[in-house]
């Protein structure tokens, strides 16, 4: 039996952007729901910490939290199904806040579906979880200062870090370095990195070409400066960038664009009464998450005064995003990681020479199941766009897989809105 909650303003995930919306909102003195797939807010970025002053403001807050709750589409305007440990439950609202966020990029390579290669935030989030990695030799991969967080977090749970690559070259690490100068808060936090990581070498201009072993990972050839060394360790993290999380968006009629959710200055997405904020409308980071979670509550709940006094705060932490994107962008070589026999699609096993004679993302569905697996399309849609340049362009409800029961719920909510 379907279960029906009614809120003023119901916010989608629990990271740092969805914290910041939800506590904003309810400020304005209207009921708020605070949603989340997982058992606890936090998001990736913040999964299982205590004491961060969002979290004590979110617990001391008028906010009804829907934890364990996964949203999988819209029944129709106003309208949420989502999946509960008890059901399925209704979620009406007036006002929508997506703060989604965004998931690993992961870049076809051979031997990347080895046992124990894994993303470069899984890892960090599996450790969290409660993996022993005591021990263990890993070596971190991919690009951004995502590594350096996940190398020093994975050190003091008692690996050891064997070296981090980064895929960018020294000359943007050097640009990027002085934009980090011009923010006293990152360039403390940089700092604090590096002692953590003292000793850990860090090559620039390096990246994994492939992982080897006999049932599960033993060593990663790498490209270093224009040589090939070889590494032994236990644990490959590979962390190519994050990807938006718009398939919500999407199957609610937002305007996605060049991969993120089109806004205006409140917030506010190209459908009524939806706003976005955080890594949906491009990955920007916790600072950028936050204050555009701030504008997004403050302008749901009618309050565009305070929005607007954010507004300087949010471009400044744009300009920074900006200089994150162009310092590093993914290098052209790393297209041409996988060779044909390279699984692109791990879940439907399908190799990269497949998908050569399609030109759309719809033919290589229907021609070669890629996109079609459990996590729908969510790991090979991306690697699909980077290797051929072909952007998924198919999102449909339901957004995460669903029981039967969910599903048949929803049936006997379908209006002409948004739905099945």
């Amino acid at each position: 039996m379907t279960s029906t909650r009614s809120f003023d303003v119901v916010v989608i995930g629990a990271g740092p952007a969805g914290m910041a919306a939800a506590y904003t909102a309810c400020g304005g003195g209207v009921r708020v729901g605070l949603v989340d797939d997982n058992p606890a807010s936090g998001g990736q970025i913040w999964r299982g910490e205590t004491g961060n002053e969002w979290f004590e403001a979110i617990g001391r807050a008028p906010i009804e939290t829907l934890y364990n709750t996964r949203v999988i589409g819209l029944a129709e305007p106003g309208s949420l199904i989502s999946e509960t440990d008890s059901g399925p439950a209704d979620l009406r609202f007036a006002k929508l806040i997506l703060a989604t966020g965004a998931r690993e990029r992961f870049i076809p390579f051979p031997g990347w579906t080895l046992p124990n290669v894994t993303g470069a935030g899984g890892l960090q989030a599996l450790a969290k979880g409660g993996l022993d990695i005591g021990g263990k030799r890993v070596v971190v991969a991919g690009t951004g200062p995502l590594l350096l967080a996940v190398g020093a977090y994975l050190r003091k749970q008692g690996a050891e870090v064997v070296m981090i690559l980064e895929q960018a070259p020294p000359a943007r690490i050097a640009s990027f370095g002085r934009a980090v100068l011009r923010k006293p808060g990152k360039l403390l936090e940089a700092a604090s990195l590096t002692w953590r990581l003292r000793r850990v070498p860090y090559l620039m201009d390096s990246w994994p070409v492939a992982a080897d072993g006999d049932g599960r990972l033993e060593e990663v050839v790498i490209q270093s400066s224009g040589k090939r060394i070889r590494a032994a360790c236990d644990y490959l993290a590979c962390g190519f960038g994050l990807v938006p999380n718009v398939e919500l968006a999407a199957v609610a009629g937002c305007r996605v664009t060049d991969g993120a959710v089109a806004v205006d200055e409140w917030q506010r997405t190209t459908v009524r009464d939806i706003y976005c904020a955080g890594e949906p409308t491009g990955v920007g980071g916790l600072e950028l998450a936050l204050v555009q979670g701030r504008i997004a509550g403050f302008a749901a709940t009618g309050d565009q005064t305070s929005a607007r006094h954010l507004f300087e705060s949010r471009a400044s932490t744009e300009r920074f995003r900006d200089s994150l994107a162009r310092a590093f962008r993914l290098r052209d070589e790393l297209k041409q990681l996988a060779s044909p026999e390279t699984l692109v699609c791990r879940c439907e096993d399908v190799p990269l020479s497949k998908l050569a004679p399609h030109e759309s993302w719809r033919a290589i569905k229907l021609h070669t199941r890629c996109g079609m697996g459990p996590c729908q399309g969510r790991i090979c849609g991306p690697a699909v766009e980077f290797l051929r340049g072909i952007p998924p362009d198919s999102a449909r409800p339901p957004v995460y897989p669903a029981s039967v029961g969910c599903l048949a719920s929803w049936a006997a909510k379908k209006t002409d809105g948004p739905g099945l």
